[in-house]
Parts: structure tokens; sequence; C-alpha cells
């Protein structure tokens, strides 16, 4: 239940943040679409008081450190279902406390950066070492994956860490070239993408209900630990493979339809259209006009 727990507190935190950074992007490139760049960080800007602007990075930075404590707590655990045993998991759960640690140092220099001048970030320095905490988040999940005992636990961390390449890529990309309003747009999703696939995994394997047919818990460790679903015939975790499959595209379906409607609804709230605002004709124009069409009654 613990870890079932700690999936839907990433899955929310995950979902909120891409949300979040999806909505003050297309805000600020309807507002402003020729002076438009890439941000790392939008404050609240309908708050006046400085340090509660900052909310956003607050509520990222307590999420980093639950996590943090978590992937901690969860390395001196004893698991046998991994190959290598107990060693090898106290190792993939070091590694992956270790990426959230940087990732919260990253977020600790943001801050610093956005409230004081002692650590001036420049938004391509930050999004450069962004995509490099994103590939070594990749590069820890394709290993984990790797020496998994468990089909079901192995194909989510694949899946996941192919999430974090994408994120990782557009990170760099918007590091070469900010005013890419596409690419900022694509990272909003990926992390959205992310939540939901971290929500997905948790349902997966931790949730009879969800559990796919053929496959079930290991009774013999306590629930909750890594790899604890297991299919026991080849059928069955093919069976099962392909149903991750099918949750992934209907993921990947749900947050374009996400974007979609995002876009169009900050658009109609800024009242943006498609060909431009209405204007009224220059009286210079409307002068001229009339001039003719007296001319032509004249003649």
């Amino acid at each position: 239940m613990a870890t079932l727990m700690y999936h839907m507190l990433s899955s929310s935190s995950l979902l909120s943040l891409g949300f979040y950074h999806l909505i003050c992007t297309t805000r600020n490139r309807l507002k402003s679409a020729g002076d438009y760049v890439a941000k790392p960080y939008h404050p609240l800007s309908f708050i006046s008081q400085p340090h509660l602007r900052r909310l956003p990075l607050y509520l990222l930075l307590l999420c980093l450190l639950i996590s943090l404590i978590h992937q901690s707590l969860v390395s001196l655990d004893a698991d046998p279902l991994l190959k290598g045993h107990t060693p090898v998991h106290r190792f993939t759960s070091l590694q992956a406390a270790a990426v959230v640690f940087s990732f919260l140092i990253l977020v600790v220099f943001l801050l610093i950066s956005e409230s004081t001048s002692l650590l001036p970030l420049p938004p391509d320095l930050f999004f450069a070492l962004a995509a490099a905490l994103f590939y070594l988040q990749y590069s820890v999940s394709d290993s984990s994956a790797s020496v998994q005992t468990s089909d079901l636990q192995a194909k989510c961390d694949s899946v996941s860490a192919r999430i974090s390449a994408l994120s990782a890529l557009l990170c760099l990309v918007i590091a070469v070239q900010p005013r890419l309003f596409l690419a900022d747009v694509a990272l909003a999703a990926s992390i959205c993408l992310q939540g939901l696939w971290v929500l997905q995994t948790g349902l997966s394997l931790y949730v009879d209900a969800f559990i796919p047919e053929g496959c079930h818990k290991l009774l013999d460790v306590v629930t909750g630990v890594e790899g604890s679903t297991k299919c026991d015939l080849e059928d069955s975790k093919l069976r099962a493979i392909a149903i991750l499959d099918l949750a992934f595209v209907v993921h990947v379906m749900f947050v374009l339809l996400i974007v979609t409607v995002t876009y169009a609804a900050v658009a109609k709230t800024i009242g943006i259209r498609r060909f431009g605002s209405y204007e009224a004709l220059p009286n210079t124009d409307s002068s001229h006009i009339q001039m003719k069409a007296m001319t032509g009654t004249q003649a």
C-alpha cells in the first residue's frame, strides 16, 4: 500500500508540474509571439508577494524531498526478486535516489537564481543541465529494467526510461533553440506522460483489479517491493506486455488531447483568434475610399 501511495503522489506531482508548465508556456506564446523565449520557471503572476509567487518551486522541492526519502528507505529493504538479489536492489535504489537528489540540487539552484543575485543561472544552462539529468534518469531506469525478474516491472521501467530520454532530448533542443515553442510544449507533454505512466505502473503492479489476467503477486515477499508481480506462463506474459503497450498508446492520446484542449482554452481566455483580432480600418484608408466613391459619382 505504501508503494502504491508513493506512485500516486509521484503521478500527481508530475501531472501538476507538466500541466502548469503547459498552461504558462501557451499563455506566454499567445501573449507575446514575437518575443517568446522558453522559461524554466513560471512564477504565479496573480500574486503580488515575491515569496508566494515562487510557490511552485517550493512545492516541487517538497515533492523531490519526499521522493529522496522514499528511495533512500527503499534501498535499506531486502529484495530477493532481482537478478543478483538484495545487493543489486540496493545499488539501483541508491542510483535512483542520487538522480532525485541531483534534480533537487538543480531546483535549489533555480530558486537561488530567482530570489537572489548570488547565482545567476541562465535558462539555456538550466535546460542543458536538465537534459543531462533526464538522460541520467533514463540510464538508471534502463539498467533497473535489465535486472528485474518480473517482466511487468521490466516493461514499465523500460517505457519510463524512453520517456526520460525524450525529455532529455527536448531539454537539449530548448537549450539550443530557446524560441522553439513546439519543443517547450512537447517537454510539458512528456512530463505529463511520465506522470500518467507512473500511475499506470503502480496500478499494474500493486492493485489486483488492474493486474493482467494470468499474472499475480508473489506471496513470499512483502507486498510492494520491486518485482512483486509475475506472470507464470509465456502466453500470459506476452498478453500482459501487449496490454501495457495498449495502455501507453491510450496515455499518449490522452496527453495529446490535454495539449489541444489546453491550447484552445488558453487562447479563448486571452482572446486570440486563428486569424488575429478584427480591428477598424484607419481613418486615412476610410477617407480615401470615400473620396474615390465621391469621384466616381461625380463622373
